[in-house]
């Protein structure tokens, strides 16, 4: 089962840089994600949202391949590519992998303009490795699927500091 975070970000930098610190968790084999999006309230109050995969260009390239490989068949390469691009650009913009974009859009919301909240969708992580990369980093937990305990580490990573453990339970 895959964990959601939502942490806030005072400038859409900010947040590139972190996804960006994750992500090269990811290559440590540290973390894995399904999905890593920064969602930033523009001045004029859009959300705008940076998805790690475009899957409007990627469907279209590869619409365009399929499209001008069947083309060739009939002898219409270019009409077969430029129709495999167009249905391969439509199919890529009615998909949505991840983090469902309406429910970024409503959480993104919640923030100021000008800044901006990093999504990450977690399958899983070695927790204690990531919080020692994400010391210091910054940002406010707007949201968490994560327990308590684990919610408070990273708000105290985020934060700088180190969390202190809980008290073993009186006898």
């Amino acid at each position: 089962m895959s964990d959601l975070v939502v942490i806030c970000f005072p400038s859409e930098e900010k947040a590139e840089e972190v996804r960006e610190r994750v992500l090269n968790l990811q290559k440590e084999y540290l973390i894995s994600l399904e999905d890593a999006v920064v969602a930033v309230k523009k001045h004029d109050g859009k959300i705008k949202l940076n998805q790690m995969v475009n899957t409007t260009a990627v469907s279209a390239a590869s619409g365009t391949m399929w499209g001008a490989l069947i083309g060739l068949i009939f002898m219409m390469p270019l009409a077969g590519a430029a129709i495999g691009a167009a249905s391969g650009a439509i199919g890529g913009a009615l998909t949505d992998l991840g983090i469902n974009d309406k429910f970024m859009k409503e959480v993104a919301e919640a923030i100021h303009p000008g800044e901006a909240a990093l999504f990450l969708l977690i399958r899983n992580m070695t927790a204690d490795k990531v919080m020692d990369d994400l010391r210091g980093a910054g940002g406010k937990i707007m949201r968490t699927s994560f327990d308590h305990d684990k919610e408070a580490a990273l708000a105290a990573a985020l934060a700088g500091s180190v969390p202190t453990p809980a008290a073993p339970p009186a006898a």
